[in-house]
Parts: structure tokens; sequence; C-alpha cells
């Protein structure tokens, strides 16, 4: 079989059955088979498969990805979350559509925490969108600053997508992982600074209303009883990758400890909330390390049929320059997630486009970052994009899916603008990782 028909084979196999509604996992797995039974031949293929499997997910990189789904499973479900925001809402005071910033901070660290812009989406838009529609928010107000946090969540530390990326890729995670520190910081100024133009040039979008005000003790007491401790846990797990002193599954350990004793400290630690976190850390994990067996069989496959090769040595036969390509890969990521979530995305297009920008002589780094960032614009970019649909389900009633993504194009525009800033200085994602220890 030619390399051309072996890939349109697998990928029409995964892409039918979803199509199908077969769950991801389940559609590379059946896909598995099949093609390991066409290409490589018998009933024997199929029981190497499964024989090869348990190695497949028995890597010490992928340790950290269950510590980071339960460090955001306990964050959530003890109400250290809550607090958090609370704590941000009464800081802010009479500043100027302060819910904004406030959704675009808390919604950053949850759905970092976390690793799902869905849910996060779905969390901020029931929680925040009524709340700032009843203080005469405008919509654009409103939903904007939620659908933007996701780009903020894919590349900040500690991020489960991130780590998941690394380990499909082949990417050292810690260093993947420091590398999206300075974007982050770029991204997070940008959004801020974009809010701050919608408020200068149409204040009544979001009107003021009285709050309390807080002297200098109280702020500060706040600072230190509720938004410190969490901020320390956080740059404790980066702190410990970036100087050495620990590995990322150690330092994910480390802040599944800090995140428990912080919840035992302010006394909202019980047994409820350690079964809930450790139920909904053994679902997602386990689905996480199915899809990770899965996608590691479905890269061998395309080794092994010849599609791989085939397929590089014929986007290489174009002879386009590193930047035509990257232009190109980014434009499929955009139209590709349109229609699928992120992890589905990763499977499908991590073994074809990392072996092509590696023989480009692109930096697989940058270019981890630079996908994440391309993954998460196609979630939000019109007419398909999923988190407009999920953003739309959370919405008021009247909400059009027009009103969703028109509140969502300037927040799309700061992405796009970060991945320029990344194009033309490289060194924004390589310097962190290029001084650790």
């Amino acid at each position: 079989m030619e390399w051309y028909s072996a890939l349109l084979f697998l990928l029409a196999m995964v892409v039918g059955l979803m199509i199908l509604g077969v769950p991801v996992a389940f559609a590379f797995m059946a896909s598995n088979l099949i093609g390991a039974w066409v290409f490589i031949g018998g009933s024997a293929s199929v029981l190497q498969v499964v024989d090869n499997s348990t190695s497949l997910i028995t890597r010490f990189q992928l340790a950290p990805v269950p510590f980071f789904i339960l460090m955001g499973s306990i964050f959530f479900y003890s109400g250290l979350a809550v607090r958090v925001f609370d704590a941000l809402d009464r800081l802010l005071g009479r500043l100027p559509g302060r819910l904004c910033y406030l959704t675009v901070a808390g919604g950053t660290a949850f759905s970092t925490l976390t690793g799902s812009s869905m849910a996060n989406t779905a969390m901020l838009g029931s929680l925040m969108v009524p709340e700032m529609e009843r203080r005469g928010y405008h919509w654009k107000m409103s939903l904007g600053p939620i659908l933007g946090t996701g780009g903020l969540a894919m590349i900040i530390p500690p991020s489960t997508l991130g780590v998941l990326l690394a380990s499909l890729a082949g990417v050292d995670v810690g260093k993947f992982l420091i590398a999206g520190i300075l974007p982050g910081f770029v991204l997070a100024g940008l959004y801020t600074g974009l809010i701050a133009l919608q408020i200068w040039f149409k204040p009544h979008y979001t009107p003021s209303y009285e709050t309390p005000s807080l002297n200098l003790q109280k702020s500060i007491l706040i600072i230190i009883t509720n938004i410190m401790p969490m901020a320390l846990v956080v740059l404790m797990v980066i702190g410990l990758i970036i100087f050495g002193i620990a590995t990322p599954t150690e330092s994910a350990a480390f802040g599944v400890l800090g995140v428990v004793l912080l919840a035992a400290a302010f006394k909202m630690l019980n047994f409820e909330v350690i079964k809930t976190s450790v139920i909904s850390t053994i679902k997602v994990g386990g689905m996480v390390f199915f899809i990770i067996l899965n996608s590691s069989i479905f890269s061998q496959l395309l080794a092994y049929s010849g599609a791989s090769s085939g397929l590089l040595n014929f986007a290489i036969s174009f002879d386009l320059s590193a930047p035509a390509m990257l232009l190109m890969i980014f434009l499929a990521l955009l139209l590709i997630g349109m229609f699928m979530d992120p992890v589905s995305m990763m499977l499908i297009t991590v073994p074809i486009f990392f072996p092509i920008v590696i023989a480009l002589g692109i930096e697989p780094l940058w270019f981890g970052i630079f996908m994440l960032m391309a993954l998460e614009m196609s979630q939000t970019t019109p007419p398909f994009g999923l988190l407009l649909f999920v953003m739309l389900g959370v919405a008021p009633k009247g909400t059009t899916l027009k009103q969703v993504a028109t509140a969502a194009a300037p927040f799309l525009v700061c992405d796009a603008i970060l991945v320029g800033i990344i194009a033309i200085f490289p060194a924004l994602v390589l310097y962190l990782p290029s001084v650790m220890r």
C-alpha cells in the first residue's frame, strides 16, 4: 500500500468513527487494532499491540499528569477557588470593569490547574456572566474575557495539556512547562491592555457600582490569608522545576501536598472533598492515559505503514521555507480545531507535524508552544469553534452565536499578536529553558 493510501486509510477510520459518535479514545483503539491487522498481519499483530501497550503508559514523564489533575480537583472542590475569587473581587474595589480583570485572572488559574478550557468556560460562564449581567455589564465585556482565558491556561504552568503535548511529542516535560512562562505573561499583558482599551473607549460597557472600601491593613490581611498561600503553591511548583531542585513529577506531588495543607488549614478539607477529588482524578486521568496509549500505537502504525516517512518526504519536496510551512500548519490547526477538542487534535497532528518541523530545523520546544496557541485559538474561531457553543449553552437566554463570536474576536487578535511575537523573538520561549539547572 502506498504511503498516502495508508495515511488516508488510518485517518479515515478515526474520523469516520468520531462522526458516528464513537468516543475519541475508542475510535483510536478500534483504528489501531484494524490497522495492526492490515499492516502487520494476522491475529498475532493484535496480540503484539496489546503486549506493548503497558510500556507506552508507564513512562516516568507521564507521572505529573494525575498529580496536576488531583491538584486542580482539590483546589476546586474544597472551595479554595471561590475563596481566591472573592478575595480578588474585594481587593479590586471600585476599579472600572474589575469583574473583567477578575475573570481573566481567576479563570486562568482554574483552567491552568484543571487543564480543561471547556470545563473552565462552562464554569465561568454559568458563574460570572449572570453576575456581570445583573450589574449592568455589556455582553461583550462579560463573554469576551471568559473565552480569552483559555489561551493563558494552555501555556502557563502547571498545565496538564502542556504535559500531555510534551509527552506525545517526546519533548522534555520540565523544560516545556517552563517555556510557557514568559509568553504567558506577555499574553496576560495583552489581555489586560485590551480590556483597559475597551473600557476607555466604551466606559458605559462597565458601569460603576458601590463596593465596601478597604483600608491598607485589611487589604494586606486579605492578600496574606487568601491569595498568597495559593500563589506560593503555584510558584513552588514552578520554582522547583526551574532551579532543578525537583523533577516535574516531584514538583507536581509537592503541589498536591500544598493544596491539601491549605484546604486543611482553612478547614475546607473533609472526606467528601477527598472522595470527589480522587474520583474526578481517576476518571480524567484514566481517560488521558488511555488516549496517550492509543495515540502512541497510532504513531507506530503511521511509521510502520510508511505514512510518516512518506508524508515527511512529500512535505519537504515542496521546498517551502520554514515560515511558509509554519503558516500552513497554523491554518490547518485552526481549521481542524473548529471540529475537534485539543486532545483529539494532538493525537492526530503531533505524529504528523513534529517530524516535519524537526526536519526543517525548528526547535521542538518552540513549536510546542506555537502549537498550543494554535490549538487554543481554534477553539474560539468562528463559525464552528467548540468553546463558542459551550459559552452559548451557558449564556443568558437570547444570546446569539454572533454575539459570542464578536466578543471573542478581540482576544483572538491578542493570541495572534503573541504568535507573531514568539515567531520574531523565539528567545521569549527558549530563554528560561536554556538557564534551567
